[in-house]
């Protein structure tokens, strides 16, 4: 008895090194991977809560990557950003950003910057703290972004910084002054159109439909007879427009195309589905195109997108180098992320994950993550790594 037990453990080898050895393997050369110094200034001013939904996944690549500040101490995605604080408190939290900072301040903070990236600066409202919105108004509590923040991105233009923008940076509630500044100063400029992906355009059946979308379209366009997969293009001046799967445009969710031998030469899938929210810009012509946004318009889709002053295609991640410092503009949220990573301490990760997690799964943001933002985000680290001194 004794000897067939022998024999059945030994036969589960494999099975014991897959489940126990490989991760200690995995782990010890994460372990014994040098830490790399790299000063990151991020703006985040959705912070409704303590999911840290609008950045938490990046700070997740900067742990599995050893990126730490030039002091020694680790990243946190609690502290270590600009922006808001949830305390979950009556007084709902506080603010901690550039807005007491003097002009030196601003300058030591570009100057000592590696790279400064605004991530989100929607804000907060206070429909993010009621359980039952009822579809009141929400008042806002904090966000935009405010000439301040310009003030760093000038700064970082001028001590040649990497810089990083993402969705929604432009839009409401940032005043059109500072909008315009952005614009100028990233060489980017914004339609005013955003767009979202539904699988299910019924409000009866999709409850993320939001009533005053289908209040204002009915408004607009006498009924909401929308059913079916579509989407939904918003100006910000309240004008709402729809475009129907399979009679508008072919794709079945919105794809980010990459071309293989893109002229930034990054390294991505040729084409990840994006059923998320993107706004739509322009851009000059200095600027390379990593990714665009390609939804297949059919005749009548093409048609439509003329009529809100549109292109076929959108930008979805771009980038310009001026005099040594690169520009990106990411016109999607692609920071977004609801899920817990779990431990970054184990070398191979996100090759593994990729494998779990496929790409053309679209109503899994995790495929999304793992195939495209990680690669991209990863290569722009590398980058700026590579280009510090």
């Amino acid at each position: 008895m004794k000897e067939e037990l022998r024999i059945f453990l030994i036969r589960l080898w494999p099975l014991w090194f897959l489940i126990i050895g490989i991760p200690v393997i995995s782990f010890l050369i994460w372990m014994i991977l040098p830490y790399k110094n790299l000063e990151i200034t991020l703006i985040d001013k959705t912070v409704p809560n303590q999911d840290y939904q609008e950045h938490g996944s990046f700070y997740w690549l900067l742990d599995h990557q050893k990126i730490r500040k030039n002091n020694g101490s680790l990243y946190s995605k609690d502290s270590d950003y600009l922006g808001f604080f949830p305390s979950g408190e009556a007084d709902f939290g506080i603010k901690k950003d550039l807005s007491k900072k003097s002009k030196a301040d601003i300058e030591s903070l570009a100057s000592k910057s590696d790279l400064v990236f605004f991530a989100d600066t929607y804000g907060v409202y206070e429909d993010d703290f009621r359980e039952d919105t009822d579809y009141r108004p929400s008042q806002k509590i904090y966000g935009g972004l405010d000439l301040k923040d310009i003030e760093l991105l000038t700064k970082a233009k001028e001590f040649k910084k990497t810089v990083i923008g993402e969705y929604n940076v432009m839009a409401s509630p940032t005043p059109t002054v500072v909008r315009s500044e952005f614009e100028r100063l990233m060489g980017i400029k914004w339609t005013g159109w955003i767009a979202r992906f539904f699988d299910e355009l019924d409000s009866l059946q999709n409850p993320d439909i939001p009533k005053w979308m289908r209040d204002q379209y009915t408004l607009q366009h006498g009924e909401y007879p929308l059913k079916g997969p579509g989407m939904i293009f918003i100006e910000e001046s309240g004008r709402i427009e729809a475009l129907l799967h399979e009679e508008d445009f072919g794709n079945e969710t919105p794809m980010i195309r990459t071309q293989l031998m893109n002229k930034a030469g990054f390294k991505l899938p040729e084409l990840v589905p994006y059923p998320d929210w993107f706004d739509i810009v322009l851009i000059e012509r200095d600027y390379n195109v990593i990714s665009y946004f390609d939804i297949n318009p059919s005749v009548s889709g093409i048609q439509k997108l003329r009529n809100m002053g549109l292109p076929r295609f959108f930008p979805a991640a771009i980038v310009r180098e001026i005099e040594g410092a690169k520009q990106y503009y990411f016109s999607g949220d692609f920071s977004d992320f609801r899920y817990q990573l779990g431990s970054a301490k184990f070398y191979g990760l996100p090759f593994f994950w990729r494998g779990i997690y496929l790409a053309n799964n679209y109503t899994d943001r995790r495929g999304f993550y793992w195939n495209y933002y990680y690669p991209l985000m990863d290569q722009i680290i590398e980058q700026i790594k590579k280009d510090k001194p």
